[in-house]
């Protein structure tokens, strides 16, 4: 199968890449490729591409890289959408399955807190009124023993 591909030329911090036509298993870097089709300098955004060429091998078969594709696009050579290259990185996508477990766990809480809160109101009032009901017959045997020790100790004196 071939390929249209970048093959990097040039000094070290200096890079440069040659448009190449070569078979997919074959290294870019080895030198063995069909024909040169293109320059680009990323540095100084020169690019050379020999459009007539590159319409000619894609109509035979072969594939742009996705940065090569995304270069021909922005070119206008072919139409289509870009495609995306760069990925998120690993501690993104962590931090956002993390984000959404919290949102998952913060969910669970208030459908918990939901549940209670839609206890029937009826058995509660039920619940607190006879607590106040035994509350308040302590008070009042409390009282009641008060005022007998009172009378007692009125009466010892």
């Amino acid at each position: 199968m071939l390929v249209i591909r970048l093959r990097r030329v040039g000094k070290k911090n200096q890079p440069a890449f040659k448009i190449i036509v070569t078979e997919k298993k074959k290294a870019p870097t080895k030198g063995v490729f069909l024909e040169e089709v293109g320059f680009w300098n990323p540095l100084t955004k020169e690019r050379i591409l020999k459009i007539e060429r590159i319409k000619y091998w894609l109509s035979v078969g072969a594939k742009p890289s996705d940065t090569l594709h995304n270069m021909l696009i922005s070119e206008k050579v072919i139409e289509g959408e870009k495609i995306k290259k760069h990925r998120k990185s690993k501690k993104q996508e962590e931090k956002k399955e993390e984000g959404k477990k919290e949102v998952k766990t913060e969910t669970a809480k208030e459908i918990k807190k939901e549940e209670v809160k839609e206890e029937p109101k009826k058995e509660i009032k039920e619940e607190v009124k006879e607590e106040v009901k035994e509350e308040v017959k302590k008070e009042e045997v409390n009282e009641e023993s008060k005022e007998e020790k009172k009378v007692e100790e009125d009466s010892k004196e």
